[in-house]
């Protein structure tokens, strides 16, 4: 039975490279990349074609004018198969593609397909059932992140209006209002973590290599996203002694995420330990949070009069569905959460965090954590593509 699947999956994707080298060449159709796609998302089960993989993302970086055809490719083949095969390869291509950080991909917005429903067509569906659950979760993180990074470019391009309208503001005014848009983004990568620690397969069926593969890939993008997360709760505290109420509760409901993630995240490091995945092999020890730092917010929260939320009627003018308090001199001998073990901090952006990336089955949090003003990150199998990554 094997050896006929992958008899039929070759027949099938020699059929599929003719079939587009007939394609004629439009702004929509590349039949070179669409061929590159193909062979990128073959139906061999045990890897991926990592030659073309690379000439994939060679013609994204040409030209950003082959994103089109790029993503017109990649949808036509997961739309034509019920394989699970190449829809996990469709998926991490696409984990790389998004993890480029190219200002083109970060446009698509959200994915041009649909796998949340997705079933292999070739296999009995109860054999099939932890690779099918393992798609479509891997599918529905994919999916939120890339809307999560067109948000992001959207923002970035709003910001020259915003300026204008904070022109106005006092310097505590503009601090309060940029305390609380970090904070907005720390709660976004924690509800993006939430739906990749959801990524795993679910029974011993669905532990094979092609599943292995992909699993390193979400390890890395987990590296990246909690490193991100915990630089944002360090950048945020440095500044505690201007929160007022609002901040404080928004802070406080982060910092008691960030605990009950931790405790997830020893979970899921040690099951991806146990199954096999390389770049779990070396991971840092996830720490909790003291309750002692969550009393000293509490006691911000229960420290700021009621009258304080009487001057905040220009920052509610800015941001919508967020409520300011006035701030109020508190302690400034407070302790930072963060060790060094954990994070990098840019000094020539004032203490803000680098971007990081991640040196497989090396520490991430110790001297894996490099800064770097590269965009070239691509988490599929970055030992086999050095050409591809800045470290």
């Amino acid at each position: 039975m094997r050896l006929w699947r992958k008899v039929s999956g070759l027949v099938k994707d020699q059929n599929s490279i003719f079939i587009a080298s007939l394609s004629r060449r439009t702004p929509l159709r590349n039949p070179d990349i669409e061929a590159a796609v193909i062979k990128a998302t073959s139906h061999d089960e045990f890897s991926m074609n990592m030659k073309n993989v690379d000439r994939v993302f060679r013609w994204l970086r040409l030209s950003s004018c082959n994103l089109k055809p790029l993503i017109w490719a990649i949808t036509i083949r997961i739309e034509k198969t019920r394989s699970w095969v190449v829809a996990i390869k469709v998926l991490i291509l696409m984990h790389g593609l998004y993890s480029t950080r190219l200002p083109c991909v970060q446009r698509i917005g959200r994915l041009p397909f649909d796998l949340s429903n997705f079933e292999d067509g070739h296999s009995r569906k109860h054999q099939m059932h932890g690779i099918n659950a393992f798609i479509r979760a891997y599918f529905a993180f994919l999916d939120q992140k890339s809307s999560l990074l067109c948000m992001e470019l959207h923002e970035k391009r709003s910001n020259n209006n915003m300026m204008i309208i904070m022109h106005n503001l006092d310097v505590e005014e503009k601090e309060n209002y940029s305390i609380v848009q970090d904070l907005v983004v720390v709660q976004r990568l924690q509800s993006l973590l939430d739906v990749l620690l959801e990524i795993k397969p679910l029974s011993d069926s669905a532990i094979v290599p092609l599943v292995l593969e992909a699993m390193d890939c979400v390890m890395t993008e987990i590296f990246d996203l909690y490193s991100r997360i915990r630089n944002g709760i360090a950048r945020v505290l440095s500044k505690i002694n201007l929160f007022g109420k609002v901040e404080a509760t928004m802070a406080l409901k982060i910092i008691k995420k960030a605990n009950i993630q931790a405790e997830e995240l020893s979970l899921y490091f040690e099951f991806n330990r146990d199954i096999g995945v390389r770049n779990a092999e070396v991971c840092p020890i996830v720490e909790q949070i003291s309750n002692e730092d969550i009393k000293e917010i509490e006691e911000i929260i229960n420290g700021v009069s009621d009258t304080a939320q009487k001057s905040d009627e220009m920052v509610r003018a800015i941001v919508v569905h967020e409520n300011f308090g006035e701030k109020k001199d508190l302690k400034s001998n407070l302790r930072t959460i963060i060790t060094d073990r954990w994070e990098t901090f840019d000094e020539e952006n004032g203490g803000c965090s680098a971007i990081v990336k991640y040196i497989p089955r090396t520490n991430p949090f110790e001297a894996s954590l490099v800064p770097t003003n590269s965009t070239n990150n691509v988490p599929i199998k970055p030992q086999e593509l050095p050409d591809l990554i800045s470290f």
